[in-house]
Parts: C-alpha cells; sequence; structure tokens
C-alpha cells in the first residue's frame, strides 16, 4: 500500500480505515508524520521514567508535564504546525538524555528510549509510526490505550493550568504509555490495561471537575445569549477556562466584548466567569462550522486547546492559537515562566474590528453538571416513580462533518416525549435548540458542559442508583447513545466502562482502530455496539416506533 502516512485515531478516518495520504482534518502527511516520531520519543521518555523508578530514583516533576503537553500536542484538530511539533520532538530527546544519564544500567530499556535523534528523521517516522505492530489486535489495544491517555492528557493539562497535579496518575500515565512498549504483554494483558486507563481516566475528570469548581465555583442553572451586542468581540474557542479568565481580565475596561464558541459555552455556568459583565453570550455551533462562524464574527479568534479547522485566508490574520494549539501562519501566544499569557495583540486588533454580526439570537440553557442535578434529585427520582419520566439519554460525546451525524438531530427530536437527555460534549449542538419542553418543570436537554465535564455524568449515574436503591448502575432507566470523534472521547467510553457501564451505543461509525476481534471482544464483554436508523434503535431502547 503507498501511504504517505496513517492515521485513524479519529472518527473521520478516510474510508472507515486510515487517512493516508492527507488527513481528513487537514493536517499534511509530513505534519503526521512528525506527530508519529513526537508520540514516540514521548513513550521512550515515559520507559526512561519507569526505568528511575524501578532503581529507586525520584522522576523529576517536569516529565510529567511534558509528557501530557507532548499527548495533548498530537490529539486531532489541535497542532498542525510542524514547526512547533519539531521543537517538542527536541526538547524531549534533550529531557531523556538527561534521565538515561541518571540511570545504573539502560539495559533492558526499549528502543524508543534509547534512540538519540541521531540520523534521519523522515525514515524513523516512517518506521515507528502506527503500522509498526505488526499484529493487528495488539496494534488495535496498543492504540487504544494511546487514545485512552491522550485524552487523559487533556484532562490532566487543563487541570495543570489551574495547579492541580495528581502524582499517582502522571505516574499510571507514564507507566501505561511505556506498556504499549512491551512486546511480551498480551492481548489480555492489554484489555486490563484498557479498563485500568479508564479507571484513571475517572480520575483525571474527577481531579478537572475538582480544580474548575474550586477556581470559579459550580456551575448554575444559566441562560446564554446567542445573539450579539453592539461592541467589537473577542471570540474564544476551545476548552481551556484559564486562558478565558486571563483574557477577561485584560479586556475589563477595554470597551470590548468576549464571546464563547463551541465547547466554550458552559463558560457561562461558572459564578467565578459570568461575574464580568463583558462576557457577552456564545457566539456560533460546533467546532467544524468555524469557516462560516468566524468569518462573520469579525473580530480576534483565540483557539486555546484542540478543534481548530484549518483557516481560511480571510480571517487566518485574526486567528490566534495558544497551549497545545497551532497552526502555521497564526500568531502564537505563549505562557510566561509565571503561567500568564499577554492577550494585547488581540485585544489591539479587537478595538480595530466592527462588532460581530449576528447570526443568531435568543438565549440557551445550561448549567446541569452534577451539583445541579442532584439538587433536583427528589424531584427527578419522584418523576421516575410516578411515570412521568419514563427514562434518561445520555448523548455526549462530540460532533463531526459527516452528514451521519444528522442522525443525533432526528433521534433527539423523535424520543418519546417523557424521556430527558443528559449531555456533554459538543453534541449537544446537533439538538440544544430543538424545542423539546419540559417534564414537571424539568428540561428534556440537561447540559452538564464540555466534554471535559463527562465526569458529571458518571457521578449523577451513580448518585441516582444510590438513590433508587439499585446494586448495579445498568438498571437505571438510562440509555446510552454517544457520539465520537476524537481521543476525548475514548477515554470517557474507558472511564464508563471502568465504573461498569454496559450497553453503550457509539456512533455514527465505530473506530477505525478497532480490530474485528477487539471490536467482537468489547461487544461480548460490555455490549458495545453502533447505530442503526432512528426508527430501529427508538423500537430497541423503547420497544416504540418514531
Amino acid at each position: 500500500m503507498d501511504t504517505k502516512m496513517f492515521c485513524y485515531q479519529c472518527q473521520e478516518a478516510a474510508g472507515g480505515r486510515g487517512c493516508t495520504q492527507a488527513g481528513v482534518c487537514g493536517k499534511s502527511a509530513d505534519v503526521a508524520r512528525w506527530q508519529d516520531l513526537l508520540v514516540y520519543v514521548t513513550k521512550g521518555l515515559a520507559a526512561a521514567a519507569q526505568a528511575m523508578r524501578r532503581e529507586g530514583k525520584e522522576v523529576p516533576n517536569w516529565v510529567g508535564r511534558a509528557i501530557t503537553l507532548n499527548l495533548f500536542t498530537t490529539i486531532t484538530n489541535a497542532n498542525f504546525d510542524r514547526q512547533t511539533i519539531e521543537g517538542r520532538i527536541r526538547t524531549t530527546l534533550d529531557g531523556k538524555k538527561e534521565l538515561l544519564a541518571r540511570l545504573e544500567t539502560t539495559r533492558d530499556l526499549p528502543e524508543a528510549a534509547l534512540w538519540d535523534g541521531v540520523g534521519d528523521w523522515e525514515a524513523k517516522a516512517r518506521e515507528v509510526g502506527v503500522l509498526a505492530t505488526k499484529d493487528e489486535d495488539v496494534r488495535s489495544l496498543r492504540e487504544l490505550i494511546t487514545y485512552g491517555l491522550k485524552g487523559l492528557s487533556a484532562y490532566t493539562k487543563h487541570a495543570n493550568r489551574l495547579l492541580r497535579d495528581d502524582p499517582e496518575l502522571e505516574a499510571f500515565l507514564q507507566r501505561a504509555l511505556a506498556s504499549t512498549l512491551d512486546d511480551s504483554l498480551t492481548a489480555e494483558q492489554l484489555v486490563e490495561l484498557t479498563l485500568e486507563t479508564g479507571r484513571y481516566g475517572v480520575a483525571a475528570m474527577a481531579l478537572l471537575d475538582r480544580a474548575h469548581t474550586e477556581a470559579y465555583g459550580a456551575p448554575e442553572i444559566s441562560r446564554v445569549n446567542i445573539g450579539a451586542g453592539r461592541r467589537p468581540g473577542i471570540l474564544v474557542s476551545g476548552h481551556d477556562l484559564r486562558d478565558l479568565e486571563m483574557l477577561l481580565e485584560q479586556t475589563r475596561d477595554a470597551g470590548i466584548d468576549v464571546y464563547t464558541h463551541s465547547e466554550m459555552l458552559p463558560a457561562h455556568y461558572y459564578p467565578g466567569l459570568k461575574k464580568y459583565p463583558h462576557l457577552a453570550g456564545n457566539y456560533g455551533n460546533a467546532w467544524w462550522k468555524q469557516p462560516e462562524e468566524f468569518e462573520s464574527f469579525g473580530g480576534p479568534i483565540l483557539m486555546t486547546t484542540n478543534c481548530i479547522v484549518p483557516p481560511r485566508d480571510s480571517y487566518k490574520d485574526r486567528l490566534y492559537t495558544t497551549g497545545a494549539a497551532g497552526y502555521p501562519g497564526c500568531t502564537h501566544i505563549a505562557e510566561g515562566p509565571d503561567g500568564n499569557k499577554d492577550f494585547s495583540p488581540l485585544i489591539e486588533q479587537a478595538k480595530h474590528c466592527a462588532p460581530p454580526r449576528a447570526i443568531e439570537h435568543g438565549q440557551i440553557v445550561g448549567g446541569f453538571a452534577h451539583a445541579q442535578v442532584l439538587a433536583l434529585a427528589d424531584k427527578i427520582v419522584d418523576a421516575v416513580q410516578s411515570g412521568a419520566i419514563r427514562a434518561f439519554v445520555v448523548m455526549a460525546g462530540c460532533d463531526g462533518r459527516a452528514r451521519s451525524r444528522e442522525y443525533y438531530t432526528e433521534f433527539a427530536r423523535a424520543l418519546p416525549a417523557d424521556t430527558v437527555i443528559l449531555t456533554a460534549g459538543c453534541a449537544k449542538y446537533r439538538y440544544n435548540k430543538l424545542e423539546l419542553g419540559e417534564i414537571g418543570g424539568i428540561p428534556r436537554v440537561l447540559d452538564a458542559g464540555q466534554c471535559n465535564d463527562s465526569y458529571s455524568l458518571a457521578v449523577i449515574a451513580l448518585k441516582l442508583k444510590e438513590a433508587f436503591g439499585l446494586k448495579d448502575v445498568n438498571e437505571l432507566p438510562i440509555v446510552y447513545n454517544i457520539a465520537w470523534y476524537e481521543q476525548k472521547a475514548v477515554i470517557v467510553l474507558l472511564a464508563l466502562l471502568s465504573l461498569g457501564v454496559k450497553n453503550i451505543h457509539l456512533g455514527p461509525t465505530l473506530p477505525a482502530f478497532l480490530s474485528p476481534r477487539m471490536a467482537s471482544v468489547l461487544t461480548e464483554r460490555f455490549g458495545i455496539a453502533g447505530i442503526g436508523t432512528v426508527e430501529k434503535d427508538l423500537e430497541l431502547f423503547f420497544g416504540q416506533q418514531a
């Protein structure tokens, strides 16, 4: 097979098999190969750190931060800048050399830990990519674990921004990443490591949940404006609330409004962020509509994390990146030694831009994180016991460009009137503006927040199990019909599996990185399944047709 690259980590993998010439996401083949090389040297750094632990030596704190940043950098739609990725490779090689110098012996280390960067990087990148693991099933599990660790790293990195760390979590990440280099592990051992990754995924989401609520307060039920004001604006996309907070502080008296986009919508639910009067509203929809929405916004856009769509030339000079995000030709706002960032270039540019052009009007309601939903627990239990609520439908996850994702809009619209949707992530944009009504004052779409806030859905399920006096979470009247796109959805899936949740339906397609045998294992052990038509799935879940 004549391939310039091979990548199948996201749902849009070409042909449902993998991108081989260029990424559907927009990354070039050389960027894809450089990302493969960055993952390889990061695994080598993790293996060197594990060797230090075996010798009873303390692993430097910078190692954990470097690994989480590297993995976050390689998440789908995060960084398209080869120069930045090359810089991360060089920094990682230098750091690994420092660890190797402290070891008493390097005899049993894998090649990834020993590679010093000497030689042809292009050839090395082609050699160490996904297809380097020849056994299809072992490759499938190694990639499933790696993608889960990428998602886990994203959550950990956000918590780190708010000065929250978990040494045990970082140690696991390093151990698990190093294990993907271990040829002695059997498929069954890798399955168990996959579930362990899910358990630590729960810990990472809990860490981030605490970091967010301690910094900004518990999310509150809130109405968010989706129109546009008369002042110039800055649009913030991605996921990083700390970046948004710093920007809000720096624009306090600048005569500029700040708007959220896509996964930043839940910022409006936090008391510590909604207190800023110039946090004007949410502009636009899910990440993939960026070309049209960034065009009409008219002002600077700050991409804080992943979910970049390659920009049009017409607004490329208004697109700024920061953190793990990057795009060639766009200005990158770096973090200073003190952890702060200077957003004055955006602010100055915004002052000379026209106000955003309204593309919608009205309000949407959100803020149903676990604290708010559990405050309604008695009301919810009564509604279920009285029959007013027949079931909850978890429709969390990601949105994407594929036309097949219209299924989720039609499914939500066709759901029985006595069901309530629990959601988190940008999948909500498929149905959060539908007029679905309420049940006894409870909205039929309960938005817990970002994909980062999927922890809330797990907490809600476990607390409802307790409230109903059930022994098994699978006895709850909950249906799981989850959309996925990238690696943060992978760790959410693994987290749910680690909590014992079964019969999750995943779409619009099952991951290309699951080999037939591994897909069968997940089906048999956990009841994982794909989606069908709206009509067939309604009959499956509720015994009725649309």
